[in-house]
C-alpha cells in the first residue's frame, strides 16, 4: 500500500509541475488574436476548398485580416458577399479573373477506341490500375466521372460522348478535379485563356489518330502559325506560353487536321442541340460547340 502512495504522490507531483509550466507558457507566449478574424471567418462561405490558395477558410481569413490577400480572391463568394467582407475590413474587393477547370482531352465514345471492354469498379482511378484502362490511347479520358463525383459544387456533369462538361458559371477553380483525376487531364485557366490543346498523347501521325480521330498528330502546324516565340513543339505536343497570352488568337487553330487544339469561346463540350448522328458506331445526340 505505502508503495501505491508513493507511486500517487510521484504523479501527483508530476501532473502538477507540468500543469504549472503549460500555464506559465501559455501566458508568455499567447497571441492575441485579431477580434476581426471570427466574423470574417464567418462571412466566408465555410468550403475550405482552397479556390484561394489557402488552406481553408479560416487561413484565408488570417490573410484577409493582415490584408495578405483580397476578398475577390475568395471564388465561391458571390458578389455580395465579397463586397460585404471589403466592406468590413475597409478595404478594396479587388478583381480577380475567373478561373476554371479545361479537360485536355476531346476523345470521348465517338472518336477514341476502346481497347478492351471494363467490367470492373466504375472509377477512373480503378481502371488505370488495371493496365491503364480500357481506352486505345492510355493518355485519354476513361469517362468515369471521377471528376464529377469529386466536385462539391456540381459544376461538372457526363456528356451523351462520355466527357466532363463543366459548368463555368458554377466553378470556383478549386482543382478537386485536377486531384481527382489519374489521367491528370484537368489545368485550372483563366477565362481569357481561351487556346487549349485538347490532346496528351505523345504518339505522332497515323500512330496517334489510329487510336483517336481528334488525337494531336505532331504536325506542329498550330506552331508555325501561331506568333514567334508563343508556342513551340515539345514530345509531339504544342506547349504554349500563357505569359504572352494577349498575342495569340483563334487563328492558330485554323490548320489543325484534327481540332485538337482549339479556341474555346464559352464552355467546352457544351452539348448543342441536333438531331441525332452515329460516329464510329456510337450514336451520340450532340456535337462539339467549338467544332459547329
Amino acid at each position: 500500500m505505502a508503495e501505491v502512495m508513493v507511486a500517487v504522490g510521484i504523479l501527483t507531483g508530476l501532473g502538477v509541475t507540468f500543469g504549472t509550466i503549460l500555464a506559465i507558457a501559455n501566458i508568455k507566449l499567447h497571441v492575441e488574436e485579431d477580434p476581426r478574424l471570427d466574423m470574417v471567418e464567418e462571412l466566408l462561405p465555410g468550403t475550405n476548398c482552397g479556390a484561394c490558395g489557402s488552406p481553408g477558410c479560416r487561413a484565408f481569413s488570417e490573410e484577409l485580416v493582415e490584408g495578405a490577400k483580397l476578398p475577390s480572391q475568395c471564388t465561391v463568394s458571390p458578389p455580395d458577399r465579397i463586397d460585404q467582407i471589403a466592406s468590413f475590413l475597409g478595404v478594396d474587393a479587388g478583381t480577380i479573373e475567373k478561373r476554371v477547370a479545361r479537360l485536355l482531352c476531346a476523345g470521348g465514345k465517338a472518336e477514341a477506341l476502346d481497347r478492351a471492354e471494363y467490367e470492373g469498379f466504375q472509377n477512373c482511378r480503378a481502371a488505370t490500375v488495371v493496365t491503364g484502362g480500357n481506352k486505345g490511347c492510355s493518355w485519354g479520358c476513361l469517362g468515369l466521372a471521377d471528376c464529377e463525383v469529386a466536385c462539391e459544387f456540381d459544376a461538372i456533369s457526363m456528356n451523351p460522348n462520355g466527357l466532363p462538361v463543366v459548368e463555368e458559371s458554377l466553378c470556383t477553380a478549386c482543382g478537386d478535379c485536377v486531384t481527382a483525376c489519374p489521367k491528370d487531364l484537368f489545368m485550372i485557366l483563366p477565362l481569357s485563356y481561351k487556346l487549349v490543346v485538347q490532346c496528351k498523347s505523345l504518339l505522332e501521325g497515323e500512330d496517334a489518330t489510329d487510336l483517336c480521330s481528334v488525337a494531336c498528330t505532331g504536325c506542329g502546324l498550330c506552331v508555325a502559325d501561331a506568333p514567334a516565340g508563343l508556342m513551340k513543339m515539345d514530345r509531339n505536343l504544342p506547349l504554349i506560353d500563357y505569359s504572352q497570352n494577349d498575342q495569340l488568337t483563334a487563328e492558330v487553330t485554323s490548320r489543325c487536321p484534327t481540332g485538337a487544339i482549339r479556341w474555346i469561346e464559352g464552355g467546352q463540350f457544351l452539348p448543342v442541340p441536333k438531331e441525332n448522328e452515329s460516329l464510329g458506331g456510337v450514336e451520340v445526340p450532340w456535337i462539339d460547340e467549338e467544332a459547329s
